[in-house]
């Protein structure tokens, strides 16, 4: 008698497990913003930027204009981007577990040295270590979500992984609030308490079990048949595993929504609020990126991957817009502050950005790369994946301070241009993965896609099933060229 794909609690577990692995992503992502934003750091670190913070005459756009300054963020995503490709190597060949150890230990490292930092350059010693850890956890956590998952349930189980990373991004943003009133170490707490979520990527790297997908690539069939039958809590799964020999065998970042996450407090000091009042506000953003999040996982398996796109794509651009139009009015000539209520809106409309982005292009970035290739190249593709979100990453961190100081409030409206493009590009580009298994992703996705159909086949064996691989057709030449977008990465 055929099973009906269900959830085991030990499915659940593991994906907790796994998906921890977010909860660094998630802190690190705001932890510099909120650690830069205090008074003591600067001081210790960055006295020019300081000075300049607190002359009149730089106005409230360029008062932290400064490309060093801005590389204690920037640093973290140019590590990681160079990372992703030996990280992707050693996934395939050693398996997920041993990238999530090695993550572990670059997180630990890096947080010990940028806890105890004297000086700059020991400083960014630790964040590019911070980096190399997220290369390689990014490389294996969504794989491995991606291959224990029953189809029908992938992109929730997916999902404990964006949840750690709003949770991150809440516990960063709370830690560094709460720091900030400790002098004059409180950046120093904020730095240590990377240890914690650095542990729990160490501990499920030893705990958890390899993919059954990995076990039959390294030619352990049996210990990959016992793998798949605790995962789908029953023992007929024979089908499954015969797919996946099969298939085995034969074979995030221009949307603005970085800009807000790296650098929340110095927005809201543009808008003329504290040091305390800034970190305080990220609070709120930290919740609803944490809402978000949770919104995703009970709608991606029924609303589906590219209605969520398409849908907080929009509620993104009206957010961008109404942001811009706010600095517009609101920041001009001898006026340095918002209005109480003009605050106060801009506070609900960068919370109501990144919810939706929470919901939709945060997770999707990282999910939907994962389930759309086939096997033989998944690892490869996840790299590709990585270091393409670590790149734009880097870009933004790197100059979004200075875009702010020319551009001023046409920043948001920078941003908003791009999400109108990353809405065609979701309509016409995004195939719908929804409940599909991924070793059918080639025949049933990229084999009907309008336009993807172009470039891929599936060749078929005689007499047997469709194979799950993918083949350039050199003699093609495509009716429109792709336009160039960038997916925002995560949450």
């Amino acid at each position: 008698m055929a099973h009906s794909p269900r959830i085991t609690l030990y499915v659940i577990f593991t994906c907790m497990l796994a998906g921890a692995g977010g909860l660094v992503y998630g802190y690190d992502l705001v932890a510099a913003g909120g650690i830069s934003a205090m008074d003591d750091f600067l001081v210790k670190f960055f006295p020019n930027v300081y000075k300049s913070r607190n002359a009149f005459h730089q106005g409230n756009y360029c008062r932290y204009d400064n490309q060093v300054f801005q590389l204690f963020s920037s640093s973290l995503y140019i590590a990681a981007l160079l990372t992703s490709f030996v990280a992707g190597s050693l996934t395939r060949k050693l398996g997920h577990r041993s990238s999530m150890r090695t993550a572990g230990a670059l997180f630990i490292a890096g947080t010990i040295l940028g806890t105890f930092a004297h000086n700059l350059p020991i400083l960014i010693i630790g964040r590019l270590l911070l980096g190399c850890g997220l290369g390689f956890s990014n490389q294996a956590i969504p794989l491995y979500i991606s291959e224990i998952a029953p189809a029908r349930y992938r992109g929730t189980l997916n999902m404990f992984f964006g949840i750690s990373i709003g949770l991150g991004i809440f516990a960063g943003n709370l830690v560094s609030y709460l720091a900030s009133s400790v002098r004059p170490s409180g950046w120093r707490i904020t730095q240590a308490m990377t240890s914690f979520p650095a542990f729990t990527i160490t501990l499920a790297g030893f705990a958890l079990a390899d993919t059954p997908t990995f076990l039959i690539r390294t030619n352990k069939h049996e210990q990959a048949l016992q793998v798949l039958r605790k995962l789908r809590g029953h023992n007929d799964v024979m089908a499954e595993f015969e797919d996946l020999l099969k298939a085995t065998q034969i074979a995030e970042q221009f949307s603005g929504n970085d800009a807000i996450v790296f650098y929340g407090p110095f927005l809201f000091r543009a808008a003329g609020l504290g040091e305390r009042a800034s970190l305080f506000s990220t609070l709120f953003t930290g919740i609803s990126v944490l809402a978000g999040s949770v919104i995703s996982i009970f709608s991606i398996d029924k609303a589906g991957r590219k209605t969520l796109l398409l849908l907080s794509t929009l509620i993104m651009l009206f957010c961008m817009v109404a942001a811009g139009t706010i600095f517009a009015v609101g920041i001009k000539g001898a006026v340095t502050r918002l209005s109480g209520a003009a605050s106060g809106f801009e506070l609900a409309t960068v919370c109501l950005y990144l919810a939706s982005f929470s919901a939709s292009w945060g997770p999707l970035a990282w999910i939907i790369p994962s389930e759309i290739l086939s096997q033989n190249i998944r690892s490869a593709g996840q790299s590709v994946t990585v270091f393409t979100n670590m790149l734009f990453k880097f870009v933004i961190a790197q100059t979004f301070l200075s875009m702010l100081c020319s551009f001023k409030f046409a920043t948001f409206f920078f941003f908003a241009g791009w999400l109108f493009l990353m809405a065609i590009f979701a309509l016409l580009f995004v195939p719908e993965t929804k409940a599909i298994p991924i070793d059918e992703m080639v025949d049933r996705v990229w084999g009907t896609h309008w336009f993807w159909r172009y470039f891929v086949t599936a060749p078929q064996k005689a007499g047997g099933p469709r194979l799950a691989s993918v083949e350039m057709k050199p003699s093609f030449e495509p009716p429109i060229a792709a336009p160039i977008t960038v997916h925002p990465g995560d949450l």
